[in-house]
């Protein structure tokens, strides 16, 4: 799970805000925190809602990469070179297939991989 502060939102009509922390014991108002059962509170997410659900943090996208919940991954490649950071992916990469790419603006390319 993530570490304080990690957020997923869903983007749906009434968009809900979710807090991913191991560390946190409250989060602000209309944010609902997850400290627990992260794997139950996705796939409750998923049922009750349609549209897509966005995660940031590649702590939480880990490791919900590894419980299987993600369905699509969204990579926006921009030209700056950074000296440290984490990476995207804290494990090995799972195996992906691109499905679409595309230009944004002058700079930025996305790239639309699925789990293989």
């Amino acid at each position: 799970m993530g570490g304080s502060g990690t957020r997923l939102r869903g983007s749906v009509a009434e968009a809900a805000e979710m807090g991913c922390s191991r560390s946190l014991k409250s989060i602000g108002p209309k944010t609902t925190l997850v400290a627990d059962d992260l794997e139950g509170a996705i796939r409750k997410l998923k049922a009750e809602r349609d549209g897509e659900i966005e995660v940031a943090g590649p702590s939480l996208a880990h490791s919900l990469t590894e419980l299987g919940l993600i369905d699509e991954y969204r990579i926006y490649l921009h030209p700056v070179v950074l000296g440290h950071g984490k990476r995207y992916f804290a494990g090995p990469r799972p195996p992906l297939r691109l499905m679409a790419s595309d230009r944004i603006g002058e700079d930025v390319i996305r790239l639309v991989y699925v789990p293989a």
